[in-house]
């Protein structure tokens, strides 16, 4: 995987709750000098990363229900539409982590479909918080996941710790087959772990620290 092949597969993010507009704008000048293809930063700031990106083809995606998922159903629907109405084009969405662990998994999957059906086509993520689930449960997850008609399972969001191995990006893409689509974010901190991360199945790659990723210094990121 060269470098060029890398940059297309990264999701450049900024989603610390202490970012200013300023450090917003400092971002945006960066994915466009360095050929991101898409950004995610918290709804509040889509309007205004859409304003400097928008003309550049650069896509701007919004976390829903971010960092815990136990938003209900019909407030992450709402934050979806307007996230949208912001010019958002990607959704990446934190599943219910309690309604899971219950095994409500109709209530699981009805929350995952009706942010999909508010998303009306758009790429629709589906963050599972691998670490804090077992083997079955992530299994379990991303059959939910797939039955409800989201793009892709996605591995953390990297704020409750742990992140993407190269273990549960495998299993992740050993259930969903070779077409869905499987995104590893967290803790990904070097160009080697991209690249074993790639291999092990992801087909996009979630990271606040892409330039140095890209650059083949290490980062110090750990979403």
């Amino acid at each position: 995987m060269n470098r060029q092949q890398l940059i297309e597969m990264i999701d450049f993010t900024l989603l610390k709750p202490t970012a200013t507009k300023d450090d917003i704008t400092d971002f945006c000048n960066t994915t466009i000098e360095h050929g991101f293809r898409t950004v995610f930063v918290n709804p509040y700031y889509v309007t205004h990363a859409h304003s400097i990106l928008s003309e550049h083809g650069i896509k701007v995606g919004v976390p829903i229900g971010f960092s815990l998922g136990g938003a209900t159903t019909q407030t992450k629907v709402a934050e979806t539409k307007e996230a949208i109405g912001n010019g958002a084009e990607e959704i990446d969405m934190l599943i219910n982590l309690g309604a899971l662990k219950s095994g409500e998994f109709d209530v699981v999957e009805n929350d995952i479909r009706e942010v999909v059906k508010a998303a009306d086509g758009l790429t629709t993520k589906i963050i599972i918080e691998t670490a804090l689930l077992t083997e079955d449960e992530k299994v379990t997850a991303c059959k939910i996941i797939q039955a409800a008609g989201a793009d892709y399972v996605k591995t953390a969001t990297g704020f409750n710790g742990g992140g993407a191995t190269v273990e549960d990006v495998r299993l992740l893409r050993s259930v969903t087959g070779p077409d869905f689509g499987v995104k590893a974010a967290g803790g990904i901190r070097t160009y080697e772990d991209a690249v074993n991360i790639v291999e092990a199945g992801a087909n996009r790659i979630g990271t606040s620290g892409a330039v140095a990723l890209i650059s083949g210094e290490q980062s110090s990121s750990t979403y």
